[in-house]
Order: structure tokens, then C-alpha cells, then sequence
């Protein structure tokens, strides 16, 4: 039986005066189609969904749910001036879709579909539109760098021109520090034309002057050839100190040939689309932060930069608007606290700080949060596809401003998992055919030139109000929300489970994940075994009501399944069970 999604939604709440940003110094400036100046922000609230380990020394990690733009606002009130180290490996603008491969456990399922490919996130954009994009985040990170912060951008060369000169408009070109090229090897097309693109480049850039370094280094190829090369030279070396250069290693340079992709270390593997290797994280972390420091990594994907700064005894924030991704970061977090639990519990990692005899301090619980109430849509690569469907919009295949037709108005389908704001309009405000609206102004004096419905999940009062003003022709504006409107509107299927007590056990007899289902083609009678569509089981065996805080944390490792029953402890209160699927999606139940 299908059941409809029910939205209760409320307004932002714990509003603050709007943040005001300095006047940006850089003298370079890139200008594209309809930028915008991105002088203020608002505060957005969050909501505390999980709670993982104990907080150490006042500190609880930070794992977030939603929109980055919308994230970083919220962090503004509390973080500002107090990052020490950002990392982020943003969308390249590549033209690329990156997908995930989601695969059965088992092979007991009748059905011959036991795989497909979904998507994680596009990277396909309009030049114009991605520019506005990372414009404004970059803003809001410079905002939140601590005066000796730094901050390293992972690109490519499709967009790593633009972002140069980008970032020397945000952060000064007196603060610009490095471009660094990481070079990599693996294969490549004999049918090419070009010479294989085996690098990326990650542009460092710090918040003034006075920043947080701590040069790194590496074993010498050769050291006894380069030693002496700089004793014959006439570089003062003694022989005395011969020993104390080979042991210190040589100064790492901006290329980087000694990291080898992801996806070559089995170890480390986890076969999320543009996973990094930790060797990178390592050294960055390392040479632009200190334990104890402030990390942030906004566009987390698959939790490296988190996992890496748990590792190093460094704080962490991270963000990503892709459920998987957060899914997959909490399970690798869980995995990274566990093993250095264990290393130290066995005396294998050696807690001293490098040059002292300071105790390192890890800091390994972290609570997960959703942004501004909005967690309609899991994956919101498919939100688009799913809208227009729900609403029986036409969709429009000429790649134009307009996402569809409706009624005879034309339907632009806004940001997805956040509100709509003044600043979203751009594209509509950029790209509308102001020809044609004066040609229809001359014909129909008195007419709108065009109708127009904006499709949002919860918007600024005034908002149509806003479009209207910056556009000289008369519009007619609709504006639909989701949230409000529309809240029986049914935009997935949910999940259904039969979970019991008995024999003091909490027992999951059957869980059936719908949407998964669907997209396997697979009907409920031929499900031989319900874990096989599992990624984790999670009990709060004394829930709040409000804060999921699992004391039985069930996510097995990769061929494994879940163990379906679990102890009830003696001290239980109120359980609350969450079974989270292949596709991320979960289902959470009250056990009486």
C-alpha cells in the first residue's frame, strides 16, 4: 500500500539581522552573464537528527544535511573568523554525470535486475550559472576563514582558469600562496587527440598574510647523491649533519607525484564517484592546520576531508546536499572512531603532538543535522523529474530558462531542498527573451508579455514582487509552493517494515524499501531476504523523541548482512529503530 509524503513545514526560525559582508578588495575581477553581487545572507536554522560517541573537551563534530549556501549562513553566526583550514573539491563544471553503482548484498532476490547505476550529482552547467554559484560560496568562506586560515579549491582545467581569477577578486591576489598540480597516472584512450589529462590543480589561498603553515616533507629519492650535491656546492653542510637532512627528507614542491588516485588503494576504496585519496587530505590538513584547529570541507561527497581530520586530532564541519553522501561519510566516521579507539586502546598510535609532549586529543563524536526543515527529496538530482511529474507539467526539451509548461504559463522549477531567494532569480532575470517581450508589449499593450509559475520549497514574501521590479515589461507571476500548497502531493513512496519484540530481542522480520523496489523491479512476494536490501540497522534503545542516539550501531562490512536481531538492554526505555536502505533512504519506527 502506497502512502503520500506529508510535509509540515515551518518558517525559518531564530531569524537574525542579515549578515553583511565587507567590500571585497581583489583589484582582478571576472565578470560573466548577469553577476550579481552577493553582499548579504540570513540565518537558517537546523535540526539535530543523530548523535554519535561523546563530546570531547566541549566539542561535538559537525555533519550536515542540505544546501552548502544555506549551511555556511547558518555556521556565520556562530564560525565566523574561526575556521582555520578550508578544503573543498566543488563541482568542475565537467559536463559529466557521476553515478553510483547500487548493488544487492545477496544473490537470493528472483529477479534478474540485481544492479543499477544512480545518480550521486551533475556536473552540467551553464557557464554563467556555475560561476554565480561558486561566486557566492566562495564569498561566504572567506567570511568564515580565520584571519591566519587558508583555504585549498580542487579543480580542473575546465573551470580552474576562471576560478583563478575568481578567487584573486574574493581573496586578494596578495593572499594567492600556491597552485598546486596533483599528478596522477592511469589509463587512457589511444583514439585520443590530445596528451592524456593525468592532473588537477588545487589553488591555495590564505585569509591575510599570517597564516598557519607547517612545511612538509618527504623521504629523498636519492639522499646520499643530494646530499652530497649540496656539500660540494658549497651549502656549509658537515658531515655531522648528513644524518639529520636525510632524516628530516626533502621539502615538498607544488607538484605532487607521490599520491596515487582513490581508487587504487582497495583499501581506501568506496567506489563514490570523485573520491580523493587521504594521502592528499593528509597533507594538506598537516601543512595548514594544527590539532585542536577548525576544518571544513562544504561539498563533502564522500567524507575524506572528515575522516582524515578525525585521524589528525583536527575538528571538523562537513556539508553536502546528497543524502548518500552523508550516509556514507557517517559509516566511514563510525569506522574511522572505532579503529582509533582500538589503535590506541593497543598502545599503535603514538598520541604524543610532533615536537612536544602534549597528549593528542581525537575527537571522534559528531552529530548529524538537516537544514531549514527541508528533507522532502533524498537525492535532488532527482527532484526535477520528480516535480514535473507530480505536477503534470510539460516539460520543454530546447535547454532554454524554462523547465516546463502549465496552464499556459511557463514553469520554472526553483532551487530544490532550500528556499527561494531574490538571488535565485538571476538566471530567470539574465535569460529571459527581452526581443520577443517587446514585441509582444507593442501587440498587446495592456497584456503581460509572459506567464510565469515558480515552482519552490518555501520562498521570500516577495518574492514575485522582487522578479517584477527588476524586469521593465509587465509579467503575470504565479508563485506555487510545495510546502505549503501542495503538501498531499505525493512525490515518493515509503518504506514499510514489521519489526517485534520478543524473547528480549528487537526483531526485523521484514523491511520492504519501495522506491528501491520500483527501481529493481521488484514486487514485495519476491524479497527471499530483506537484508539483502539493507545498508544499516540503527537503535536508540532510550530515544528522546526527537534526537536519534543509537547505542547499537549495525552497518556490516561490503558482502556482509545486517544481523536483523538485536539484545534489548536491561536500562531500555523508548526504541526507535532506523533501517536505511541501499539507496539511503530510512524508515524509522517506534518499537512498543
Amino acid at each position: 500500500m502506497e502512502t503520500q509524503t506529508q510535509l509540515n513545514i515551518s518558517e525559518p526560525i531564530d531569524s537574525v539581522e542579515a549578515y553583511e559582508f565587507e567590500p571585497i578588495q581583489g583589484s582582478p575581477m571576472l565578470n560573466w552573464k548577469g553577476k550579481r553581487p552577493f553582499q548579504s545572507t540570513q540565518y537558517y536554522p537546523v535540526q539535530l537528527k543523530e548523535t554519535y560517541g561523546e563530546e570531547i573537551n566541549g566539542w561535538r563534530n559537525k555533519i550536515y544535511w542540505g544546501d552548502n549556501l544555506q549551511v555556511m549562513s547558518h555556521l556565520l553566526k556562530t564560525y565566523r573568523g574561526k575556521i582555520t583550514l578550508i578544503y573543498i573539491d566543488p563541482p568542475f563544471d565537467s559536463k559529466a554525470e557521476y553515478k553510483k553503482r547500487i548493488e544487492l548484498r545477496g544473490k537470493k532476490v528472483e529477479n534478474d535486475r540485481t544492479a543499477f547505476e544512480e545518480k550521486q550529482y551533475t556536473d552540467i552547467w551553464t557557464n554563467d550559472k556555475y560561476l554565480q554559484f561558486m561566486y557566492e560560496r566562495l564569498i561566504l568562506m572567506r567570511e568564515l576563514l580565520a584571519e591566519e586560515g587558508s583555504i585549498y579549491l580542487h579543480c580542473d582545467p575546465t573551470a580552474g582558469h576562471y576560478i583563478k581569477v575568481m578567487m584573486d577578486e574574493i581573496f586578494g591576489n596578495e593572499n594567492f600562496r600556491n597552485e598546486i598540480v596533483w599528478c596522477y597516472t592511469g589509463p587512457s584512450s589511444p583514439n585520443m587527440k590530445n596528451f592524456p589529462r593525468k592532473h588537477d590543480t588545487i589553488f591555495r589561498y590564505s585569509k591575510s598574510q599570517e597564516c598557519c603553515w607547517n612545511p612538509q616533507r618527504i623521504p629523498y629519492k636519492d639522499p646520499n647523491q643530494t646530499l652530497r650535491r649540496a656539500m660540494d656546492g658549497g651549502a656549509g653542510i658537515g658531515a655531522e649533519e648528513v644524518e639529520k637532512y636525510r632524516a628530516q627528507g626533502k621539502l615538498i614542491e607544488d607538484y605532487w607525484t607521490d599520491i596515487a588516485l582513490a581508487v587504487r588503494s582497495p583499501k581506501e576504496r568506496i567506489d563514490y564517484p570523485t573520491q580523493k585519496p587521504e594521502a592528499l587530505l593528509e597533507r594538506i590538513i598537516q601543512a595548514s592546520s594544527n590539532p585542536g584547529d577548525l576544518v571544513i570541507d562544504c561539498f563533502m561527497g564522500s567524507g575524506t576531508t572528515q575522516a582524515v581530520a578525525m585521524k589528525l586530532g583536527r575538528r571538523f564541519i562537513g556539508a553536502d546536499i546528497n543524502l548518500g553522501a552523508v550516509e556514507i561519510t557517517t559509516k566511514r566516521l563510525l569506522n574511522q572512531a572505532a579503529d582509533i579507539q582500538k589503535s590506541t586502546a593497543q598502545g599503535e598510535i603514538d598520541t604524543r603532538q610532533e615536537g612536544t609532549e602534549d597528549i593528542q586529543t581525537y575527537y571522534t563524536g559528531f552529530d548529524v543535522y538537516n537544514v531549514n526543515y527541508y528533507d522532502v527529496f533524498r537525492n535532488p538530482v532527482e527532484a526535477k523529474d520528480l516535480l514535473i511529474e507530480a505536477l503534470e507539467i510539460q516539460p520543454l526539451s530546447d535547454g532554454g530558462i524554462y523547465d516546463g509548461e502549465k496552464d499556459g504559463r511557463m514553469v520554472k522549477i526553483m532551487q530544490i531542498n532550500r528556499i527561494a531567494t531574490r538571488a535565485d532569480l538571476n538566471e530567470l532575470i539574465t535569460g529571459f527573451d527581452y526581443r520577443a517581450f517587446e514585441r509582444r508589449q507593442e501587440e498587446h499593450p495592456t497584456v503581460p508579455v509572459e506567464k510565469l509559475l515558480l515552482v519552490c520549497m518555501g520562498h521570500e514574501p516577495d518574492l514575485a514582487a522582487a522578479l517584477q521590479n527588476e524586469v521593465l515589461h509587465k509579467l503575470d507571476i504565479e508563485v506555487m509552493d510545495i510546502l505549503r500548497d501542495k503538501s498531499k502531493l505525493e512525490f515518493k513512496r515509503e518504506s514499510k517494515a514489521k519489526i517485534v519484540r520478543r524473547n528480549r530481542h528487537i526483531i526485523i522480520e521484514q523491511f520492504y524499501p519501495m522506491n528501491l523496489l520500483q527501481k529493481l523491479s521488484l514486487m514485495e512476494e519476491n524479497v527471499e531476504d530483506w537484508r539483502e536490501l539493507v545498508e544499516s540497522v540503527k537503535i536508540d534503545f532510550n530515544y528522546d523523541g526527537a534526537v536519534l542516539n543509537p547505542s547499537e550501531v549495525d552497518i556490516p562490512e561490503e558482502g556482509e548482512l545486517v544481523k536483523g536481531s538485536y539484545p534489548i538492554p536491561d536500562d531500555a526505555g523508548t526504541i526507535r529503530v532506523k533501517i536505511t536502505d541501499l539507496l539511503s533512504e530510512s524508515l524509522e519506527e517506534a518499537v512498543e
